[in-house]
């Protein structure tokens, strides 16, 4: 760093807080670029190790998501990467495949490993492993899902409006006999999406019945097929299903075409997130669209805010938009 302070001419202080995101606007612009560009030709890059034993912050946050795999989480991860790269933060991303005990073990090692916050997707309704994190000193956040707790900030979507554009989109086609797929009771996710089809139905005037709502053992395609069957075999003169996740309603498509049900001549469906390329499917999926990037991005700002000392509980709902593709249409006799 002296090297660089030498052959940019400026004092060593000054590199210091060129040199890191989080200051470098006390720099003035043009001595910032000059310091920069010296210290790539110096190849200087900064001892991390060294920075977070002098600081006691490691310039790393931590973030657990519930599955890896699932196509939801590649645009939230870029938004918070994007936001947090900027202000000089590296983030360690870890998969709980919603799993309590591994759940545990991550957050514990993302502690030992003095991350400076947490950004969690994969939290429960009623999480006793946040329990055990939301007092250590790294800040966290929620995204997606929130535990009630209210103890920590969540970043989620309006799913009570957001499934009720779907309803409402249903009733608007002529349709009265209309079911829900819903998602795991123990995710704030599928409660959430089951109280929003239920708020829909009084407000929209659709029939209360007993059977119109079948759960799902998890938000994949596979508990999908499971529920549509159950739920065909309950409703057999069902004629819109409205499902809590778009894969989901993927396997409610399958079930369908393995019946020789046609989607959305004999049953209209709808599903949720917007994923993608659900649009490629045939028919393409009428859905729900979250916003994904945003998510990511509004989480890492919240971050960086409580970071910083700032106090955040409030919190922040993003609002969903409708899709409509090919997979509804009006009922073949509506009534």
């Amino acid at each position: 760093m002296k090297d660089v302070a030498t052959a940019a001419g400026v004092h060593f202080s000054t590199v210091s807080r060129a040199l890191n995101p989080a200051t470098r606007d006390l720099v003035k612009p043009q001595i910032a670029t000059r310091i920069l560009e010296t210290a790539k030709q110096l190849g200087y890059r900064t001892n991390s190790l060294a920075s977070s034993l002098r600081t006691k912050r490691s310039r790393v946050v931590g973030v657990v998501v519930p599955d890896i795999a699932s196509l939801l989480f590649p645009p939230i991860l870029e938004g918070i990467e994007h936001t947090l790269l900027k202000e000089g933060y590296m983030t360690i991303v870890a998969n709980s495949a919603n799993d309590p005990e591994r759940h545990r073990r991550i957050l514990a090692g993302m502690v030992e490993r003095q991350v400076d916050g947490l950004i969690i997707a994969s939290a429960t309704l009623h999480d006793p492993i946040l329990d055990e994190w939301l007092e250590n000193p790294a800040p966290i956040v929620l995204m997606n899902r929130t535990d009630e707790s209210g103890r920590a900030p969540a970043v989620v979507n309006d799913d009570l409006r957001g499934i009720g554009l779907a309803a409402r989109h249903l009733v608007e086609l002529g349709h009265k006999r209309v079911a829900h797929i819903a998602g795991p009771d123990f995710l704030s996710t599928g409660a959430v999406r089951v109280r929003g089809f239920q708020l829909a139905c009084v407000e929209l005037g659709i029939p209360d019945r007993r059977d119109a709502i079948v759960r799902a053992a998890a938000f994949t395609r596979e508990a999908g097929r499971s529920a549509c069957i159950e739920l065909l075999a309950q409703q057999p003169d069902v004629t819109a299903i409205v499902a809590a996740n778009d894969l989901i309603a993927l396997g409610c498509y399958d079930v369908l075409m393995q019946n020789g049900i046609r989607c959305p001549d004999d049953i209209s469906i709808t599903g949720y997130n917007d994923a993608p390329f659900v649009d490629l499917v045939q028919p393409p999926l009428t859905t729900v669209r979250i916003n994904q990037r945003e998510m990511g991005l509004e989480a890492a700002r919240i971050l960086l805010a409580r970071m910083a000392g700032h106090h955040a509980i409030a919190d922040t709902l993003l609002h969903p938009e409708f899709i409509q593709r090919q997979s509804t249409c009006p009922p073949q006799q509506a009534g």
